[in-house]
């Protein structure tokens, strides 16, 4: 199986501005998150930013980056473009592995990828696993997916689905048995072709609606293959105390 890992990494963070280049154990952040991504078994492993300083920083460590425009709106128009640049061809498999994600596994980075490339139908894949809180399953900064009988993705929502509606006391929802709520896990496997396309669509109301930009695939019709993992993935990092957390995985 042949595929590419891209790694979005820009500078700009309301909650830690400039994390891409913090040090975790003498190496910046998106380093250590390509090196990690690398042992997944890619053909290539490149960051796309829009900054000097982290193209620099991957240079000095022998990571490839390309650069890409300042006024993207999202993470995917940023790989659209590194797409072009790389000279990509349409059927090629492109992983984003998000550039805070320093542990990710890369057994589930694989596994996405095999899933797309086998799932002739879909023009991408994302990854989920079973919540077992009630509190996961009512924070709307967890993410959950419903799946139909083929693990093909039928809505990303914030809201507490699926409702258990017999088991759940008025405004109390409970964990229903089967199927299990879904977490969704924010990693992307896209074919080219489809991710070139993407930045083209027009938004989705629900996307608004939700603040889900995945939910403007499946509005446009488009499928999206879901790899259910026995294992939650470890954290991202999106605050300080999620950076010291990390920083001492790296010094233990």
């Amino acid at each position: 199986m042949s595929f590419t890992v891209l790694i979005p990494a820009r500078m700009a963070s309301s909650r830690l501005p400039g994390k891409p280049l913090a040090d975790l154990g003498g190496k910046p952040m998106v380093v250590r998150v390509a090196e990690r991504a690398a042992l997944a078994g890619a053909t290539q492993v490149v960051v796309a930013t829009d900054v000097p300083e982290i193209l620099q920083a991957c240079a000095d460590h022998g990571v490839r980056a390309v650069m890409t425009r300042a006024d993207h709106q999202s993470g995917s128009d940023r790989l659209a473009e590194a797409c072009v640049t790389l000279g990509l061809s349409e059927d090629d498999i492109v992983v984003n592995v998000q550039g805070d994600e320093p542990l990710i596994d890369p057994a589930l980075v694989q596994a996405c990828a095999a899933l797309l490339e086998r799932s002739s139908d879909c023009v991408a894949a994302t990854a989920a696993h079973s919540i077992e809180s009630v509190e996961d399953l009512r924070n709307p900064n967890v993410v959950k997916v419903v799946l139909d009988k083929t693990a093909r993705a039928l809505y990303f929502s914030r809201a507490s689905i699926p409702w258990w509606r017999d088991g759940s006391a008025p405004g109390e929802p409970h964990l229903p048995p089967q199927p299990p709520a879904l977490r969704h896990i924010g990693l992307y496997a896209y074919r080219v072709g489809f991710l070139k396309r993407f930045p083209m669509l027009e938004p989705a109301p629900l996307e608004h609606t939700e603040a889900l930009e995945q939910l403007r695939i499946l509005w446009h019709g488009g499928r999206i293959a879901v790899y259910v993992t026995d294992t939650p993935p470890p954290a991202g990092v999106d605050t300080p105390e999620d950076l010291l957390r990390v920083q001492q995985h790296y010094i233990g």
